[in-house]
């Protein structure tokens, strides 16, 4: 009723901090200089949590038992958040939003004028109203389409997260260092934030309604995943835009009489140049930047790889830099291995043992132990592994 005390408990001290908390990493990432379309992308997406959570913080604390005219007030709009998440995704890979992205949000848009407009009516009317028709009909629909509508982006950012691997995989040796890790732990999250809110909405039909104080995990939950998004993605923040957006699809040309190049030819050719010239330990080392080096162009470049060694551009120019370190360890294996790793061109630990692993078959450490064995078979000798 109005007048009724306010009281700060617990829920309302930890939600309303985690809210203070992620509105405060928005507010980092909108002045990062990093990215700026995946980072003001990311910071409208903190808003949009930190919304969500408002109307429970100071829920909890009685503010609409004693101030009735909040209700309807637009704090959250949890069909925003899909969106946003694609939206995030799409322009951390490519360095700008998805095409036809503002039709994604028109239902966000929608809800919230639907909530300003239920704000907008008479005190009286707008608590029968809420207490009715809205709870009884309009509430439940919005809750399904919360969940359909995260599930739908979540199986969107799975794509998102395959062409950025691949296309990483295909154009940076120094891939590991960019986003596509990030994306695959950013739709982890999407997922456990999905299970959990469909978990409350099984549990709600179930039992035929859960109360304010029951969906507490709940919000708890979406606490931690907001922390987590803002922390994380404000990590990443000074990340540059790893690679151009994808050009439109290529028409082929059509067919001529001179028969295809011999790839394996190529790519022989290829492999002996950059082995000689070295090219492999540059940290950064790109497909446009060894198309030049070798005086063609990336497609030639591509194809020889592909189709002419069946690896990679990362695969190709990290086995390199393998085989480099192993060379080395050869010759003093009592070296540093990191010291040796990102002297032969490696951006990070991770991907040094991957590789590393992928084309000789076991770990660095373990083949330094095996280089003072007497029986010591040098894998150099046998063909590079294949590992797309």
């Amino acid at each position: 009723m109005e007048g009724a005390d306010l009281y700060l408990g617990w829920r309302t001290a930890l939600l309303g901090l985690a809210t203070l908390q992620i509105l405060l990493l928005a507010v980092a990432l909108l002045v990062e200089t990093g990215n700026r379309v995946a980072n003001r992308t990311l910071a409208a997406l903190l808003a949009v949590l930190a919304g969500l959570l408002i109307p429970y913080a100071i829920g909890f604390a009685g503010f609409y038992d004693a101030f009735r005219w909040l209700t309807f007030a637009p704090f959250a709009i949890p069909l925003a958040v899909g969106p946003l998440l694609y939206g995030y995704a799409a322009s951390l890979a490519d360095g700008r939003l998805p095409p036809r992205w503002r039709a994604h949000l028109a239902p966000p848009v929608l809800q919230l004028a639907w909530f300003a407009l239920c704000f907008l009516l008479p005190a009286d009317l707008k608590w029968d109203w809420y207490t009715g028709g809205h709870r009884t009909f309009v509430a439940p629909l919005f809750q399904a389409m919360e969940i359909v509508s995260l599930a739908a982006y979540a199986f969107a950012l799975r794509g998102v997260l395959r062409r950025q691997r691949t296309r990483l995989a295909d154009q940076r040796s120094d891939d590991d260092r960019f986003s596509a890790r990030w994306l695959g732990r950013l739709q982890a999250a999407i997922l456990i934030g999905l299970v959990t809110q469909t978990g409350f909405w099984l549990w709600s039909l179930i039992t035929g309604g859960i109360d304010f104080f029951q969906e507490t995990g709940l919000y708890l939950a979406l606490a931690a995943l907001g922390l987590y998004l803002g922390v994380a993605g404000w990590r990443h923040g000074a990340l540059p835009v790893p690679l151009p957006a994808p050009l439109p699809p290529v028409v082929a040309e059509p067919p001529t009489s001179s028969p295809p190049p011999d790839w394996a030819v190529v790519a022989t050719d290829v492999d002996h140049r950059v082995r000689e010239a070295g090219w492999w330990r540059e940290p950064d080392l790109t497909l446009p930047r060894l198309s030049r080096l070798l005086g063609t162009n990336t497609g030639r470049l591509s194809r020889a790889l592909n189709l002419g060694l069946g690896v990679n551009f990362s695969t190709f120019v990290n086995g390199l830099r393998a085989e480099g370190v192993a060379g080395a360890l050869r010759a003093d294996p009592d070296a540093d291995l990191l010291d040796l790793a990102f002297d032969m061109g490696f951006a990070s630990k991770a991907s040094f043992n991957r590789a590393f692993k992928s084309r000789f078959g076991m770990a660095p450490s373990q083949y330094r132990r095996s280089v003072s064995d007497h029986d010591f078979a040098d894998p150099e000798a046998k063909l590079r592994r294949v590992a797309l």
